[in-house]
């Protein structure tokens, strides 16, 4: 399976990271190894000293598709969660400005969290969902996924033309505004709407 990543999602997010909206969705990917399932905890690398969560809203496919027009793309997904893409930021941020690729900030072990997929019927449109970040019971991200960029359907569209979707492969869609720090001992919980389906600990 895939877990393919869109980066720079979010208005918001993006004013506040001082970048441009995207014309095209910005594709990244990590390996399975990056999954991290059933609440376990994720541990602080010893490579980076600059860690940050980014929630996300988190499709999984479900059947096999390629070249999917956006208007059929519903077809191709029927669960959802909340995932957080943890990421290296001094990495990040020192391979990006000298033009490499900065997966090993984004792709390392543990680095996405998922919680417990719900059914997509559950939600009257995928488009209109609330969802947060609490860390230590404090809610440090909120948003409405009509804040997207491009919306689930046009990920769908455009990623299925580079690579063929299999069932089982999840979509990270992008994080909204107030990413920051983790630090040892946080708490991390996530909610869709009032749902938490997200629980773990930073060691």
């Amino acid at each position: 399976m895939k877990i393919i990543c869109i980066g720079l999602n979010y208005r918001r997010h993006a004013l506040e990271m001082g970048s441009p909206f995207p014309e095209e969705p910005v594709v990244f990917l990590k390996p399975d190894s990056a999954l991290l399932k059933n609440n376990k905890p994720f541990f602080l690398p010893d490579f980076s000293t600059n860690i940050h969560y980014e929630v996300e809203l988190v499709i999984k496919i479900s059947k096999l598709g390629k070249g999917i027009d956006a208007k059929f793309a519903r077809r191709y997904y029927d669960e959802v969660t909340l995932g957080i893409d943890i990421t290296a930021r001094d990495l990040q941020g020192k391979l990006g400005k000298a033009g490499m690729p900065w997966e090993i900030s984004k792709a390392f072990d543990g680095a996405a969290p998922i919680g417990k997929f719900i059914p997509v019927s559950e939600f009257k449109d995928i488009q209109n969902i609330d969802f947060r970040l609490v860390i230590n019971e404090k809610t440090v991200q909120k948003s409405n996924s009509s804040d997207m960029i491009f919306n689930v359907n046009e990920i769908i569209a455009y990623v299925s033309r580079f690579f063929t979707l299999k069932t089982g492969d999840l979509i990270f869609t992008g994080t909204p505004s107030g990413v920051g720090p983790l630090h040892r001992n946080d708490n991390l919980v996530a909610y869709l709407n009032d749902k938490p389906l997200l629980d773990f600990m930073i060691k």
